[in-house]
């Protein structure tokens, strides 16, 4: 397993983790001060600084993505919302082709409506069902413009609102259903398979799956592709007092991080550890230099 203690070379900041604090320039200029090589930003932080700003701004102070956030949400009520979804996911694509991303990253999407507390259905066969055709669909355009998805398992108590995938297992199997390994299409290497759909692994969401040793395993199995496209930490804390906004800091919960780091990287893993923090009682409340600076510490001592 790689050494993180000496320094923080294969950190990489989600930028959900100080959206409270700055605007995203704020935030690649900071990351940039204390030598972070990679961040993850979201749409709507890259959509308030320019999309050519930010690509510029990345060029500049040579950080790199870890991946892009977010693709995905393709349930709908009608044919009409679902050829919307699609069309924004096509957008997101471009997007991150443009900040030379190594994924765009899908967050499925589950009941339509059910965020705002009506769902126009609850008939989650035919979510998962839409969920396919649309990971399909934008599998289609992915694949023409050589910019891999990654689907990102979440949380059971989140099937309802945000995605209806919610172990690895689901993940792997659409990817398997989707895009079956091929040989020769990689230019680097004749023999490698490419993979133009895996999974971004988040420790908040897949840390209690019973089947999550075997399903990593499974994610780096040679010969097929390895679909291990993005690992995203911080820590479950005990007892959690909201579902989405009380993630905790590395090594503030019960997560078995180096375990799991393990075995991702028996998996033939080797990028980066992305800190992906949603907190609103407390690290978002807390300045953006503290939060950097104990990721950075964090990173060295307990991923």
């Amino acid at each position: 397993m790689r050494d993180f203690s000496q320094d923080h070379h294969w950190l990489s900041i989600n930028t959900a983790t100080l959206r409270k604090q700055w605007p995203l320039d704020r935030i690649i200029e900071e990351c940039a001060r204390r030598g972070i090589r990679a961040i993850s930003p979201w749409r709507d932080q890259v959509a308030a600084v320019g999309l050519e700003r930010t690509a510029r701004q990345l060029r500049d102070t040579g950080i790199e993505l870890s991946g892009y956030c977010r693709g995905g949400f393709f349930p709908a009520l009608d044919a009409a919302g679902r050829q919307a979804a699609l069309l924004d996911n096509r957008r997101a694509v471009d997007e991150a082709k443009v900040l030379n991303a190594p994924c765009l990253v899908l967050v499925v999407g589950a009941l339509p409506g059910a965020l705002s507390g009506k769902p126009d259905y609850t008939d989650m066969c035919r979510a998962r069902s839409e969920v396919r055709d649309g990971i399909a669909a934008t599998l289609e355009y992915a694949r023409q413009v050589k910019m891999p998805l990654a689907i990102e398992p979440l949380h059971p108590m989140q099937a309802a609102e945000r995605a209806c995938i919610n172990t690895l297992e689901q993940a792997l199997d659409l990817c398997d259903e989707l895009d079956p390994a091929t040989l020769g299409q990689d230019p680097l290497s004749a023999q490698q398979p490419v993979c133009h759909l895996g999974v971004a692994l988040d420790i908040y969401h897949v840390w209690w799956d019973p089947k999550l040793q075997q399903q990593i395993s499974r994610a780096g199995a040679k010969p097929t592709k390895n679909r291990l496209l993005a690992y995203h930490v911080c820590d479950w804390l005990t007892p959690t007092r909201d579902l989405l906004n009380d993630r905790g800091m590395m090594g503030d919960g019960v997560v078995e991080l180096k375990k799991i780091r393990g075995w991702i990287e028996q998996a033939a893993y080797r990028g980066y550890s992305e800190v992906e923090i949603f907190s609103e009682t407390n690290w978002w409340l807390r300045p953006g230099e503290e939060v950097l600076d104990t990721c950075i510490a964090r990173h060295c001592s307990v991923v």
